[in-house]
């Protein structure tokens, strides 16, 4: 962990939790602890005037209250607004925009936790912030970019109790907690992603026979292996997709599709558009 609140340039954060402007903690694959939460990075800033990030498709959370009234994330055809009187929450592998060239104070945290919303729970997920939720909110922002010893340890500890207020709201809808054993799994297809992946394969890594391993799947994520691998490949291929540098017959074999055509297909499955519509509207 950091022990410095110092910022660096600009990068953003798609595939990593690091967006190169907040207080940088663990990194992707860390095993939580007893809470469930492992936090990536926090942020603040003032007067954020250049919230823009096309196709965020991302193996972790986030936690955003941008105060002005200026920002929204779009879902779809869908537009949320950000302001004052909203938290908002979006669990990992969703698909969706950054919007807002006006200046707004804006706040985020990434983490991952190690539960997933109900099929019932709104994506993504709006609420009305409390008094103590948003003190914490005020008190992490002051923090943020203040010299002093041992800032980053009193920001992460804050973050925590922060998110930790934050999941356990009694409105939120969850599924079961995933065990060790999904858990294994789906660490495994994330560092795998190129390559063949058998549910056989998945099933000696966790311990569990294969139908324990679709099980595992349909309960806890509500899929199947299948669908999860591609869910992951398409979202390494969409930031791929931004780069110029890659073809798409390239791109399809570094997801681990046999061919470009199948790719097109499970791709426009995913996002809605072609690989070569997505490269266009969203490249630059």
């Amino acid at each position: 962990m950091s022990d410095s609140v110092k910022l660096a340039n600009r990068v953003g954060a798609y595939e990593q939790p690091f967006s190169g402007v907040g207080v940088r903690f663990e990194p992707l694959g860390i095993e939580a602890d007893q809470s469930g939460i492992v936090l990536h990075e926090a942020g603040f800033h003032p007067a954020n005037d250049n919230w823009n990030f096309p196709s965020v498709f991302s193996p972790f959370w986030r936690l955003y209250y941008n105060t002005g009234g200026e920002h929204c994330v779009v879902f779809g055809d869908e537009f949320f607004t950000l302001d004052k009187d909203r938290l908002c929450l979006i669990p990992d592998h969703q698909l969706f925009h950054c919007l807002g060239l006006q200046p707004s104070s804006s706040f985020w945290l990434h983490f991952s936790f190690d539960r997933k919303p109900s099929h019932q729970q709104a994506i993504p997920i709006i609420l009305n912030p409390d008094n103590v939720e948003l003190g914490l909110i005020r008190e992490i922002s002051d923090l943020i970019g203040s010299e002093g010893e041992g800032q980053s340890h009193r920001i992460n500890r804050l973050s925590i109790a922060l998110l930790n207020v934050v999941l356990s709201r009694q409105d939120l809808s969850w599924r079961p907690a995933i065990p060790r054993q999904l858990s294994i799994i789906i660490q495994y297809i994330e560092e795998h992603v190129e390559s063949r992946i058998p549910n056989d394969r998945l099933a000696q890594l966790a311990g569990v026979s294969v139908e324990s391993v679709y099980r595992l799947f349909r309960q806890h994520l509500g899929t199947s292996p299948a669908q999860h691998i591609s869910q992951v490949r398409i979202r390494k291929a969409s930031h791929l997709l931004l780069q110029e540098k890659y073809s798409i017959d390239q791109i399809a074999e570094l997801t681990g599709f046999p061919n470009r055509a199948y790719f097109s297909r499970i791709f426009k499955q995913v996002t809605g558009v072609p690989p070569a519509a997505f490269r266009t509207s969203h490249g630059n």
